[in-house]
């Protein structure tokens, strides 16, 4: 098993700010699909954009993520706790979760040794539910400036695990029951300085500033606001969420 590496380390703080959160709807769904669950094991929490909405849905969260700069940065809420571990080695009794969820993060993990994990906590009729969002949608000409930054200007610096997160994380090998899942879409409506915010979060941004010592965002930037208009206008931003889910065993028995 690699070594944990911290990605986000250098952007915690505005990961916290700027990351878009979950729609109501996947709750919502995950609530009428488990019912009577108790206990939900947040995986790669990140600052927590999933499992803020899950504690205001479920009676007991257990978040969990392997850095202590992402988690510092965490809202704290009732019915939710932090744990500093590693998806691959977790501190939790088996059979003891109704629900595993894993936002935008499952790209991340050895999956093999998480999907072990999955199994071992997981209670015989719970569920395992992952779920990603590439790269958003506002108007063509500003879509147009950021697939170019996005493929372009930091696409080398993109970890290979991106392509997953584009595919929807159809390539992963799922070793569960699946289900077929509701489709959904993402939305917030932001100014520039809030979409300059968020993709100053990305883990491409990070990594050219690092190597190269150059910050790419200004010029963007300045290309954005020639299309964008006004800065303090508020824009749509929509992000098609892709959710997988399935069970340890088959919901027949």
């Amino acid at each position: 098993m690699s070594p944990f590496v911290d990605r986000f380390a250098f952007a915690s703080g505005e990961y916290a700010s700027y990351r878009p959160h979950y729609p109501d709807a996947l709750f919502d769904w995950l609530r009428r699909r488990l019912p009577n669950a108790n206990w939900v094991w947040d995986c790669g929490t990140g600052s927590g954009q999933a499992a803020g909405a899950l504690a205001s849905t479920f009676p007991h969260i257990v978040a969990s993520d392997p850095s202590i700069s992402q988690l510092a940065h965490a809202e704290r809420t009732e019915r939710l706790s932090y744990v500093a571990m590693t998806a691959e080695t977790c501190a939790l009794a088996d059979g003891s979760i109704d629900l595993v969820t894993v936002a935008q993060a499952l790209h991340w993990f050895d999956r093999d040794a998480f999907f072990d994990e999955v199994k071992r906590v997981l209670v015989a009729d719970g569920l395992l539910a992952v779920w990603s969002y590439g790269l958003g949608s506002i108007e063509p000409g500003v879509d147009e400036v950021l697939r170019h930054f996005h493929d372009v200007t930091v696409g080398p610096f993109w970890s290979p695990a991106r392509r997953l997160v584009e595919s929807g994380y159809a390539g992963i090998a799922f070793p569960f029951n699946e289900e077929k899942a509701p489709e959904m879409r993402m939305q917030a409506s932001w100014t520039l300085e809030q979409l300059g915010g968020y993709l100053s979060t990305w883990s491409a941004v990070g990594k050219c500033r690092a190597v190269t010592g150059i910050d790419p965002l200004p010029a963007l930037m300045q290309a954005l606001t020639e299309r964008w208009g006004a800065p303090q206008v508020a824009r749509r931003i929509t992000w098609p969420l892709r959710l997988r889910v399935g069970s340890p065993r088959s919901r027949g028995g």
